[in-house]
């Protein structure tokens, strides 16, 4: 009895160390990317029976994690192919999921790496709500949808034209917010400014949903660091205009006394000069990057 022990203990023993060489000298198996079995929202709605909430909240759950994963990867090309049809599941299963549309869209339009760089899916994605019978029935569902649609085409496209036609269908939407037609106005008065930007996402700040004021929050503090990128920009032209040479680091512009230290954007990250064209940017570990560079300075 006491030999059969031994000999277990010597197995155990042994099986441990070859498993510890194998981890050493074997590289890991590649991990899989994610798949999508079923990507018709029709027949998942088959299966899904009478469920269909429960699994809505399922697939927005998990287009919530697949989203942040890919976000957060460190792979060299980061694939997002899978998030619109998570998205477009999730509301086809519960056309009434407000928040998986208005928060899909801004994943949907965030850009590239920060997201897909896709705004014409949240249009997609924003419309298909819109136009479904069960939004179409909610006011407030209406304008919010409509709100958004605009947005994208003001904070991606720059294209102000549509972005008004659209906040203004918004704000005439019974029961509508009566802000939406003073932001018609400037934006059609003033184009793409960040008066415009800023005010927009105030009003969205102040929502009673979480992740959308953390969005807000987040783009609020990218404009600050726009207005303060301006004025960085301001002072190297000055400087170079003074010397006749460009800077080529802060300690340039510290020497010069045009600044006091080197500069941090709202986050508290230092910015970035780059030495060739002393073009200043949000460091890439910032919480702050990637920046959206379609609007206009203010004037």
């Amino acid at each position: 009895m006491r030999g059969v022990v031994a000999l277990s203990v010597l197995l155990l023993g042994a099986a441990v160390g070859v498993q510890a060489a194998r981890e050493r000298y074997v590289p890991a198996a590649p991990q899989l990317l994610p798949t999508l079995w079923m990507r018709s929202p029709a027949a998942l709605d088959r299966v899904a029976l009478s469920f269909d909430q429960i699994v809505a909240d399922v697939y927005w759950i998990r287009s919530l994690v697949y989203y942040g994963a890919v976000r957060q990867s460190t792979a060299v090309v980061k694939n997002y192919e899978l998030l619109y049809p998570l998205l477009d599941i999730t509301t086809s299963l519960d056309p009434r999921f407000l928040l998986a549309y208005r928060m899909g869209a801004i994943f949907l339009s965030e850009g590239y790496p920060g997201g897909p760089g896709r705004p014409d899916l949240a249009i997609q994605l924003l419309r298909k709500g819109l136009e479904h019978k069960v939004t179409r029935e909610r006011q407030e569902a209406q304008w919010q949808l409509a709100h958004d649609i605009g947005f994208v085409y003001f904070w991606t496209y720059g294209d102000y034209e549509q972005a008004a036609e659209w906040l203004d269908r918004a704000s005439r939407v019974p029961n509508s917010p009566a802000w939406l037609k003073p932001i018609v106005a400037g934006m059609l008065l003033r184009g793409g400014d960040r008066h415009t930007a800023r005010a927009l996402w105030e009003e969205i700040r102040r929502t009673d949903v979480d992740v959308l004021k953390q969005a807000a929050e987040l783009r609020l503090l990218q404009l600050d660091a726009q207005d303060q990128i301006e004025a960085l920009h301001s002072s190297i032209a000055q400087l170079t205009l003074s010397t006749g040479r460009r800077p080529a680091s802060w300690e340039d512009l510290i020497a010069a006394r045009r600044l006091r230290g080197i500069p941090r954007d709202p986050s508290g990250t230092p910015y970035v000069m780059h030495a060739e064209t002393a073009r200043v940017t949000v460091a890439p570990h910032s919480p702050l990057f990637p920046m959206p560079d379609q609007l206009t300075p203010t004037p």
